[in-house]
């Protein structure tokens, strides 16, 4: 599972809808409504939230946003908890943005060559959160495979 918390924009076809498909998933999991990876470490940062479910709802209209522009359609309608008009903002590190971005760098130079060139060009300080996420200063998450 791997719900980045890069922008959407950065993402090819397969990473947007790959993300969307697991952060259904992972809704379904906070939702009581499965009994596969209760435990996976990325879904932490959402169940460390005040209310999970929602804070979930605002990453997945972030991937559908970016699925709008487009051309694609990923279905609202999946999304069960419907975001309030201010949810608050979940953090990243800006450490564990620089790791998410390398690790989505190495699979876009293998599966997409035009957006790796796209994203090579950024400097760290260009790359831009999921709209759900503030950045913050701090090291890799500790939920991270890297991290240990």
């Amino acid at each position: 599972m791997r719900m980045w918390s890069l922008h959407p924009q950065y993402l090819d076809r397969q990473g947007l809808l790959g993300c969307w498909r697991e952060s259904l998933l992972a809704q379904a999991v906070l939702a009581g409504r499965t009994k596969g990876y209760r435990a996976h470490p990325q879904l932490q940062r959402f169940s460390a939230q005040a209310e999970p479910l929602v804070a979930l709802a605002a990453y997945l209209a972030g991937l559908a946003d970016e699925g709008d522009r487009r051309g694609y359609h990923l279905d609202r309608t999946r999304i069960i908890e419907s975001p309030p008009g201010s949810v608050g903002f979940m953090t990243v590190t800006r450490e564990q943005l620089l790791f998410e971005a390398g690790h989505l760098r190495a699979k876009l130079i293998e599966r997409s060559p035009g957006a790796a060139a796209a994203f090579a060009g950024l400097d760290e300080h260009q790359i831009e959160p999921h709209p759900s996420f503030r950045i913050v200063e701090g090291p890799i998450a500790p939920w991270e495979r890297a991290a240990g």
